[in-house]
């Protein structure tokens, strides 16, 4: 099996929390997901994220996908 890719999404959690003076640990409450699995995937090492978590997410920090992932195609 050949090695997988790394994925070239880049993760912008660290900035809108920032931004809404929020935590981690905060945010992971208001969603329903845990901490570490958030950090997974404000670390960028998450391999997926379900729809359901994103529309939380969004819901959460009051933004749009392409404010949260952007694509780093260079």
């Amino acid at each position: 099996m050949p090695p997988e890719e790394p994925h070239q999404i880049r993760v912008h959690l660290d900035r809108l929390l920032a931004e809404r003076d929020m935590t981690l640990a905060e945010l992971a409450a208001r969603v329903g997901v845990t901490t570490v699995n958030l950090s997974v995937l404000k670390n960028g090492h998450a391999k997926a994220m379900r729809f359901t978590t994103l529309s939380a997410l969004c819901r959460e920090l009051k933004c749009q996908p392409g404010d949260l992932l952007t694509f780093d195609g260079s």
